[in-house]
């Protein structure tokens, strides 16, 4: 406790007290009020980023300089008192939550806030990748989420992103993925975590185009957006990008921007400048090539490369987090919600004699002549053999498909004719093979017969092929063959409009849709979760790649599989000795991806090609006869006992780090205290802003229901809250009319419940029917600004409480020059002498729920009666707030320090980096490097804390009657 000072010395302060602007004050701009939700320092001066409270502006979003407006900050020492006479003084329990909700946790505050509170289980290897990300050592959020396939980035993604508005670094968001998981990624976002997206594939574009005028910013109309990469890329956006600022950037299946030449790259290194956190997710990290991992890490970090290129362990392991399925912390913590996949079975299967004609003319004529001569008249005569090879083992359709393209591309000369008549040949028998019937297709048709697909079964597969016209012709002909409608077997492949590819996969995870067989090419290799409502794979052709043999199998292998996933590949065996071989080569890769599956939770170390094409090489070489398999694919011991960066990658990411100090596991609530849960600080604010006495809530125009024994809750939406879900996703607004009607789901047992029901019921959406009401809900945030909309300018509530002599609650924030909260207290000021301003005892308080129970005012109490004359309480507030500067100088002091001290670390690295880099001037490539480094150091001092501010809350006056 501190005890005050000398009146003359507090009026003198008093009056020298400089106005506060910072986050959470309240400023009055062309007459009208403003709640500053963030303030930063700018080239061209302070700006504020605003929400109206005055009933003109109420709602409204704004921004303004300081330099081009008026700004009145209002002055909280002049704040007025009025005496609560709500019933069980709702009204100023409603805004104090309001305001705790509004005030942004501090950037050094490890706790997780609002991640555990969303429709994810709790795994605590998510949660160590959210602590990483936002060590506040990093002075701004920078990570790689390099999980394997299948341990739920998407969920760590918005875990983070939830931190990161909670801590108000959140407000603009551009998210940027493969255009076929669009929506996906949209869906986990909104569903689970509450954060709405504005989803920018075919048809989002189209919208925007007529919303927006053609030279309008659309990335300054939507301030959180999810794109595709490559409709990113395109000039309409381009210009647009440069000029926009982001708080947080996610780039999914980031491994595409390695290369510094291309124009991923270009786009990724605009966005990383343009971005305070970058998120990048990729399963496949690196690779192999130092110099292309090394351009990853300069995204995100420019200074952790040094100017030489070298990669640092330290660094590497600062900014990226990789495990799999079998590491220690995931296999612990997954249990039955991932169920161990089964042994791979490879099935080989016989060619029929039409099919053993196919393939010893491809062996005779193509493969290997007596002369070494084949009758291809292009330039490159030993790939196109193993294009026809390729064709044949994937169906008779593929290859009918690859002989017609090439026939068509013939020129009209001797050599072509040579070719042309050996094509006709091959094409003649391959159609005669395809009229017997293919083997391995009756195989497959067996085999979907015995995992149970079938007319009224509910069991699914996926079917996994790499030639479209492979796809095409099993989509024909499986419907028939299985007794199934033409709608339970669906197709998808790269040639298809994004939004069909979205309906295809979002279909096959509803329950109730007919589909029960997905033929699907590797499109849907990437990012698509298939794993609802299957366990069942199946490779009909076997790429030549262990990276996509491990793609495909993520699909079903992967975090929330309840049945063991079963893979199955399939074979076509001819009877000749060369092909033979070759099969069991490409069985040995399934075998391959398996074992490295559960020893390194990663393939493309094996080969050290990190690239599908490369894979595809590699395995060519050996079936040709040039190399063996066993010198192509290596163990995984000798990817771990490598010099190369496979073997450093895993060193670091799979190092024993048991001596390091753990991050902290504490997790807070949302709340202040104040309410014990989301759903009944909703209906105290909806009562509180709708409530006439006369009549029930649904006659004043809102339309709210509770039912708490279902855990559900209905709201007819008022005008005002109507505009703000135009945020919501399109489809979900479509789908589940909530502008008409909301149904929110109140508890998390109530909204898993749901999001797994939209699975399973045949509404023909995967919309959760009842969302879930958790701490970031848009709802919440509408309810937040009516209830701070309360109070009028410049005024704090009277109260009675337990406490002994009159006592002011206080809120002391500490901010940065970009407007950040770094620290924040909660205070108490109480004044035991009556009639005595000068004297006073202050108390900081660990939290705002431990401040408001030293009140007494930590649940609801009776309220005999507005406390009388509490105009007269005003002189209390001005000492209170001295008093509460004085304390606040002492407390932040700690903080500021270590800020300081952070700061200096990060300034001397990158003074460091620039002294090192002058030393190598004539490396022409540093120039770019030079711009981010000086970013960087812009970026630093704008983190050094700049600001306190100090707000009166709460007037409490002893109590003469108890709680209620």
């Amino acid at each position: 406790m501190a005890r005050g000072e000398s009146g003359t010395t507090v009026d003198k302060a008093l009056s020298e007290a400089p106005l506060e602007l910072a986050p959470g004050s309240v400023v009055v701009i062309r007459d009208e009020e403003w709640l500053v939700q963030t303030a930063e320092e700018t080239a061209d001066g302070l700006l504020m980023h605003v929400r109206g409270l005055s009933e003109l502006v109420r709602d409204a979003s704004a921004s303004f300089y300081a330099s081009l407006d008026r700004v009145e900050p209002l002055d909280p020492a002049a704040a007025s008192v009025v005496a609560d006479d709500s019933p069980r003084y709702r009204k100023a329990r409603l805004w104090l939550e309001s305001t705790y909700r509004k005030t942004a946790v501090p950037l050094a505050d490890r706790s997780l806030t609002v991640a555990t509170q969303a429709l994810a289980t709790p795994l605590s290897y998510q949660q160590t990748a959210v602590r990483k990300a936002l060590d506040p050592d990093n002075l701004r959020p920078r990570i790689l989420l390099a999980d394997a396939v299948g341990l739920g980035k998407t969920l760590e993604i918005g875990m983070i992103l939830s931190e990161l508005v909670r801590r108000g670094r959140g407000e603009r968001i551009l998210i940027v993925t493969p255009r076929h998981v669009l929506e996906q990624m949209q869906q986990e976002l909104w569903s689970r975590f509450a954060l709405p997206f504005v989803r920018l594939d075919s048809a989002g574009i189209q919208r925007v185009r007529q919303k927006l005028p053609a030279n309008r910013n659309p990335f300054t109309y939507f301030r959180r957006a999810i794109i595709s990469i490559d409709t990113l890329k395109s000039e309409r956006y381009a210009a647009s990008l440069k000029k926009q600022r982001w708080d947080a950037v996610v780039i999914d299946e980031s491994h595409n921007l390695a290369n510094a030449s291309t124009q991923n790259n270009k786009l990724a290194r605009t966005l990383s400048r343009n971005t305070e956190t970058l998120i990048l997710a990729s399963a496949t990290p690196h690779n192999g090539r130092k110099e292309s991992f090394a351009e990853l890490i300069r995204l995100l970090d420019p200074s952790a490369i040094p100017p030489g290129g070298e990669l640092v362990a330290e660094e590497i392991e600062r900014l990226v987090i990789r495990r799999h399925r079998h590491s220690d912390e995931v296999a612990g913590v997954v249990g039955a919600d991932w169920m161990e996949r089964q042994e791979p079975e490879n099935l080989l299967v016989p060619a029929s004699p039409a099919e053993n004609a196919v393939a010893r003319e491809l062996e005779d004529v193509w493969l290997w002549p007596p002369d070494q001569r084949t009758p291809y008249s292009g330039q490159n005569a030993s790939l196109f053999p193993w294009t026809l090879a390729k064709a044949f083992l994937s169906s008779p359709a593929a290859l009918a498909e690859t002989v017609r393209q090439r026939l068509g591309r013939l020129q009209h000369d001797a050599a072509a004719t040579v070719e042309r008549a050996a094509l006709e040949r091959l094409a003649a028998l391959n159609a005669t093979a395809q009229a017997a019937g293919s083997a391995k297709y009756t195989r497959l048709v067996q085999r979907l017969r015995e995992i149970g697909v079938g007319s009224g079964s509910p069991i699914r597969a996926v079917v996994f092929a790499e030639r479209v016209a492979t796809l095409t012709w099993l989509h024909r002909h499986l419907p028939a063959d299985l007794g199934v409608p033409a709608e339970a077997v669906a197709i998808m492949h790269g040639g298809l409009p994004d939004d069909e590819q979205q309906r295809v996969v979002d279909a096959f995870k509803q329950e109730h849709a007919p589909v029960r067989v997905l033929v699907t090419g590797d499109v849907a290799s990437e990012g698509v979760n298939l794993h609802a409502q299957c366990h069942e794979l199946i490779h009909y052709d076997i790429p030549w790649s262990l990276i996509r043999i491990e793609q495909r199998n993520g699909r079903i292998d992967r975090y929330g599989q309840q049945h063991p996933p079963r893979i199955t590949a399939l074979l076509l065996e001819p009877d000749g000795d060369r092909f033979a071989g070759d099969i069991r080569i490409l069985a040995k890769l399934v075998d391959k991806e398996n074992e490295a599956h559960r020893a390194l939770g990663d393939v493309a170390s094996l080969m050290g090609q990190y690239d599908v094409n490369g894979e595809e090489d590699a395995i060519r070489a050996v079936l040709a006869g040039q190399r063996d398999l066993d010198e192509v694919v290596r163990t995984p011991d000798e990817v771990l006992a490598g010099d190369d960066l496979s073997a450093m990658f895993f060193g670091i990411v799979d190092a024993d780090d048991t001596d390091e100090e753990p991050l902290p596991e504490t997790t807070v609530t949302a709340g202040s205290g104040l309410y014990p849960d989301e759903v009944s600080y909703l209906d105290e604010a909806l009562h509180a802003a709708f409530v006439d006495p006369t009549r029930p809530l649904s006659n004043n125009g809102v339309s709210w229901r509770r039912d708490p024994a279902f855990g559900t809750a209905e709201l007819t939406p008022p005008p005002d809250l109507v505009q703000r879900l135009d945020v919501l996703p399109q489809s979900y607004l479509a789908d589940r009319r909530v502008t008409d009607k909301l149904v929110l789901a109140t508890t998390q047992a109530r909204g898993k419940d749901r999001l797994e029901q939209a699975l399973r019921d045949d509404t023909g959406s995967s919309w959760p029917d009842a969302h879930y009401l958790s701490p970031l809900h848009p709802v919440l945030d509408w309810a937040s600004d009516r209830a701070l909309a309360g109070l009028g300018r410049n005024q704090v509530f009277a109260v009675r409480g337990d406490v002994d002599e009159l006592t002011v609650l206080l809120l002391g924030t500490l901010t940065n020059r970009r407007g950040q909260v770094v620290s924040a207290a909660w205070l108490t000021v109480e004044f035991p002498m009556p009639g005595d301003l000068v004297f006073a005892l202050v108390s900081p308080h660990p939290s705002a729920s431990a401040a408001l129970a030293a009140l007494g005012f930590d649940t609801a109490r009776s309220n005999p009666g507005p406390v009388p004359e509490a105009e007269a309480l005003g002189p209390f507030i001005p000492p209170a707030v001295h008093h509460a500067r004085e304390q606040m100088r002492d407390l932040f002091a700690v903080v500021e320090k270590d800020v300081a001290h952070r700061v200096e670390q990060w300034s001397h690295r990158l003074a460091q980096w620039q002294h090192d880099a002058d030393a190598l001037i004539q490396r022409r490539d540093l120039k770019q490097r030079r711009v981010s480094i000086g970013q960087e150091q812009r970026l630093v001092a704008d983190m050094n804390p700049d600001r306190q501010l100090v707000r009166p809350l709460l007037v409490v006056v002893p109590s003469t009657g108890g709680r209620a």
